[in-house]
């Protein structure tokens, strides 16, 4: 059965260490508008605190967390064991976007790899955390990394990078306002 936890201990903050993928959902406020669900991988997640974590946010098709962060604040995100015991671990809280301008945003990037890719990132307050059996959840068999996001970023080149986030990601799909260099 669930377990609610009162912070990210060495065994949680084990278990997201091993994760290869995690999700990450955002909503809007309006009804009418549209739920976010998206993937994530890569060497992007950090716990910085008991109740704090934060993840890199890469250049994509849309910008709908950035979006409802700076709408409302609500994330979840999910990890999910595809190998191993059956587990699924849940961070609900409160996330902000800290982008490139921002004063903390050298100091949380040194935490990890460089990628041309990035946009911003993602620091989330968590006031929920949550565990769950995952017995549903399939075993599925981890190859590596894809290496097409690090072959389209170096395509891009600064300037592409830019004018795509450009074209891109200034509203979400609901409209919101996304991101603004």
């Amino acid at each position: 059965m669930g377990k609610v936890h009162p912070q990210i201990d060495e065994a949680l903050e084990k278990f997201i260490a091993a994760q290869s993928v995690f999700f990450v959902a955002s909503a809007p406020l309006d009804a009418k508008g549209h739920v976010n669900v998206s993937p994530k991988g890569l060497d992007t997640f950090r716990v910085l605190g008991p109740t704090t974590v934060c993840y890199l946010d890469f250049n994509g098709s849309g910008v709908e967390t950035i979006a409802h962060l700076k709408e409302n604040g609500r994330i979840v995100l999910m990890f999910c064991a595809f190998q191993g015991p059956p587990n699924i671990v849940r961070l609900h809280g409160h996330g902000r976007v800290v982008e490139p301008d921002h004063p903390e945003f050298v100091d949380l990037l040194a935490k990890f790899p460089a990628y041309e890719s990035m946009r911003s990132i993602i620091v989330v307050d968590v006031d929920r955390i949550t565990d769950s059996c995952g017995y549903g959840v399939p075993l599925l068999k981890y190859e590596g990394e894809r290496t097409q996001l690090a072959a389209w970023a170096r395509k891009q080149g600064p300037e592409g990078l830019k004018a795509y986030r450009e074209r891109k990601n200034r509203t979400s799909i609901d409209g919101l306002p996304g991101i603004t260099e």
